[in-house]
């Protein structure tokens, strides 16, 4: 694959006003464009999809810098031209009746970001490093590559909070102790910036199939309380025998494990040892 083309796939965005944000050329995307212009060729001129512009920006200069690329820089890259991608795929369907070379303009950089994005996989499909082959499995449903990415950890070769995150969410059809391990593990090693609510929910599950009904209402009314779910009161007291004590104190116990979870205290709260 032609490396340049794939870097190219990003660099001509907002000049004029990402040039407030002063000139440091590999965090500003104008910046990068006005050095690098072969960078932003076959991005679209206006101003939708600015975000994810320039990541991919970024992420093709970070690429142009290194004569050969990590697997994860490279999956980095599929990232952000897939996100990149999808955001103008939506903005090339606003149909512009005065300005028409706007329509025309994301319409090319829509076609041109499929064809390397398309690029960009095949010349990855036989690369053996750990995140692509985590993406061929999420994207793909690749076997091979799951199996790839489950054997990496299980030797102790993962440690990327997304890819354990994935990983336990697949442990949940097959091995539920070593889901469950995961995500004590992961609710462990984490603070408010880097906890995902989902995990609680995965917990929630476990305990139903282990008939655990306490633990199910705790860990799901914790989700509730941090996540933006909604769910019907009378379900969750269902769970415990409609019991509104025993509600009351695990609504309190929800609470203070969100407080600990928030804090990253969870490792040495009373709920690791509690669930543990």
């Amino acid at each position: 694959m032609n490396k340049s083309l794939v870097i190219i796939t990003s660099f001509s965005l907002f000049a004029a006003l990402f040039g407030l944000f002063g000139c440091d050329v590999g965090r500003n995307s104008a910046a990068i464009c006005k050095k690098n212009p072969e960078l932003c060729a076959d991005l679209h001129q206006d101003s939708w999809c600015l975000v994810e512009k320039g990541d991919l920006i970024r992420s093709r200069y970070q690429l142009k810098q290194i004569e050969t690329p990590s697997g994860k820089l490279l999956y980095e890259q599929l990232i952000k031209l897939e996100s990149y991608s999808k955001c103008i795929e939506l903005a090339a369907g606003v149909k512009h009746v005065i300005n028409t070379h706007r329509t025309e303009d994301r319409e090319r950089a829509y076609a041109i970001s499929t064809q390397n994005l398309a690029q960009l996989r095949e010349s990855t499909q036989d690369n053996p490093d750990l995140y692509l082959a985590y993406y061929r499995w999420t994207t793909f449903n690749d076997d091979d590559s799951r199996d790839a990415v489950i054997a990496a950890e299980q030797s102790g070769e993962v440690n990327e909070v997304f890819m354990l995150s994935h990983i336990a969410s697949y442990y949940l059809k097959i091995n539920t102790s070593q889901s469950k391990a995961l995500y004590l593990s992961l609710l462990a090693n984490s603070n408010a910036e880097t906890l995902d609510p989902d995990w609680l929910l995965g917990l929630a599950s476990i305990y139903r199939r282990e008939q655990n009904s306490q633990n199910e209402y705790l860990f799901t009314k914790a989700n509730l309380l941090m996540s933006d779910y909604v769910a019907s009161e009378q379900r969750l007291l269902a769970l415990i025998g409609n019991n509104k004590t025993l509600a009351a104190q695990l609504d309190l116990d929800a609470q203070m494990l969100v407080n600990q979870l928030s804090l990253g205290q969870f490792d040495i709260s009373q709920f690791k040892t509690r669930i543990d």
